[in-house]
């Protein structure tokens, strides 16, 4: 365990800390003993994604240090959801919202440890909130909002000016958020707020609502928003957001999303995603200055990474394929479901009339003509299923297809297509 003192430090090492609201008084009381901290999680979605990652594992930080978190899924601020700076958000319907509050609560629950002294929590705000009466949230907790402070509140003010302009339901939103923070305070002796820094507004809100009502003072820590070296934001692929439930995003296409880090961006990444201690994270750092083609850092941020979200046997299996890939391995090894994953985004053909593999070759795209694929294989840089090929009328019989569905066909040591059978059904 981390001693205490050293914990805000190391966040700040980390690059984990964006903003607080009196950085000495939270030391002095993380020094004085537990304390019991909260993130929320809304349920707008049916899964969190890497970008809520970041803030699950702070609470899991401030458990290895000897806090007490609360993970808070909100099951009633999910039904209103927070404003975003672009346009309203479409409201769910109240079964869906609980359905994906329990998909979500799932998803936390590996990732934080709910047993001993510093045992963690799931709360859901709409036990409460969902039994405040309009008149009591106006008249206990209204009462001490003003408008000209919350009209300046970022997410608001940019939505004010522009054209859609922002609903009195949205609008509202921070109010209920500070009221989750109070009432926490209340049940749990919660002390400490966690978000991105998009929140801060919303953060400060439920500061500010303890002092007035309970004349105490709390604490709010935001992290900063997760960008690549260009600025663009972190944690989105061709194919949308890369998210923890496996069904939407599979622990192969998440492996493989870490495993494919830009340098510039893997020292940063490395710190935020992973628990790598002080003297790991330096050696990698060393060793992606001298030895960048071996991709250490890169192997260790999405083995961690995956482990961490689908546990240490889906990462074994994903790393063992990935591998397999590329040579490493013995593709007919790999169940159907794994191999699917694997080859899901790799380029590819459907098996025709051509059974050659001079014609896959071209009909992938591995080749630019047939004439070049013959080329390839007599200098033998082509590979079927990890199997050098050295016919240039060798065919795909449907031996080759594995788990009957799918061949691999690679040129060189980086090149990777797919050849699969037209009979699209997987066998599992």
């Amino acid at each position: 365990m981390m001693s205490v003192p050293d914990l805000m430090g190391s966040l700040e090492d980390r690059g984990l800390v964006a903003q607080t609201t009196d950085p000495d008084a939270l030391r002095r009381d993380l020094a004085a003993g537990p304390m019991t901290l909260y993130c929320g999680f809304d349920p707008t979605a049916p899964s969190l994604h890497i970008g809520n990652l970041v803030q699950v594992l702070m609470l899991r930080r401030f458990q290895l240090a000897g806090h007490r978190p609360l993970g808070l899924v909100g099951g009633a601020t999910g039904l209103i959801g927070d404003p975003r700076p672009t346009a309203e958000r479409q409201l769910n319907s109240t079964d869906t919202v609980a359905a994906w509050v329990v998909r979500i609560r799932r998803q936390l629950e590996p990732l934080l440890d709910f047993e001993g002294s510093y045992a963690a929590r799931l709360v859901d705000n709409l036990e409460w909130l969902g039994e405040m009466s309009a008149l009591d949230l106006l008249r206990d907790i209204g009462k001490h909002f003003r408008v000209n402070r919350m009209i300046a509140k970022d997410a608001v003010s940019v939505r004010l000016s522009s054209e859609q302009g922002i609903s009195y339901t949205e609008f509202s939103y921070q109010i209920l958020q500070a009221t989750d923070f109070l009432e926490l305070y209340r049940r749990y002796g919660c002390r400490l707020q966690t978000g991105g820094s998009d929140q801060w507004g919303n953060l400060t809100s439920g500061t500010d609502l303890i002092h007035r009502v309970e004349q105490a003072t709390v604490h709010a820590v935001s992290t900063p928003l997760v960008t690549k070296a260009d600025g663009t934001k972190y944690g989105k692929t061709a194919s949308g957001a890369v998210w923890l439930d496996p069904d939407m995003t599979s622990p192969y296409a998440m492996y493989q999303f870490f495993l494919n880090t830009d340098d510039h961006d893997l020292s940063k990444l490395l710190r935020i995603f992973t628990f790598a201690t002080a003297d790991e994270l330096a050696a990698l750092d060393d060793e992606l200055a001298t030895a960048p083609q071996r991709r250490s850092g890169q192997h260790r941020l999405a083995t961690d990474v995956t482990a961490l979200v689908h546990g240490e046997s889906a990462a074994a299996v994903v790393k063992a394929a990935s591998s397999a890939l590329f040579g490493g391995g013995d593709l007919r090894t790999l169940d159907a479901k794994t191999l699917r994953d694997a080859t899901a985004e790799l380029p590819g053909a459907t098996l025709g009339s051509d059974t050659t593999v001079i014609g896959a070759l071209v009909e992938s795209g591995l080749a630019p003509s047939r004439t070049a694929a013959r080329r390839f294989v007599v200098d033998g840089a082509v590979h079927l299923n990890n199997v050098k090929v050295s016919d240039v009328a060798a065919e795909l019989g449907p031996e080759v297809f594995l788990h009957g569905r799918v061949a691999v066909l690679r040129r060189g040591r980086r090149q990777l297509a797919a050849v699969r059978t037209a009979d699209g059904a997987w066998s599992t």
